[in-house]
């Protein structure tokens, strides 16, 4: 198996474990500082795949750029009165989330 299949397979298996799912549910996740606001203006599937390869130097660079962080106070509180649901992907020991 080449590379490129590889890339394609492990994207893939990232996007059939994302789902849409209420924030309330992921509470515990939030408490324990291991849910990741990523930006809408980014690819979830794309973002889970550079952790899964432990890729820092982009997510690093998002991170500078502010497109992905730690679910602020705020985004949490938000998302908990409004009743959001978000896409999430689990890439451990993170959970990545998205409005």
């Amino acid at each position: 198996m080449n590379e490129s299949n590889s890339v394609d397979i492990a994207r893939v298996k990232v996007n059939l474990e994302t789902s849409q799912i209420a924030w309330n549910e992921l509470q515990r996740f939030f408490a324990s500082g291991s849910a990741v606001f990523v930006a809408s203006s980014l690819d979830l599937i794309d973002v889970a795949y550079q952790f899964s390869i432990d890729n820092k130097d982009q997510v690093t660079l998002w991170m500078q750029n502010n497109q992905i962080s730690l679910v602020s106070d705020q985004q949490a509180l938000m998302w908990l009165k409004a009743d959001t649901t978000v896409w999430a992907v689990v890439v451990k020991p993170w959970i990545l989330v998205q409005e």
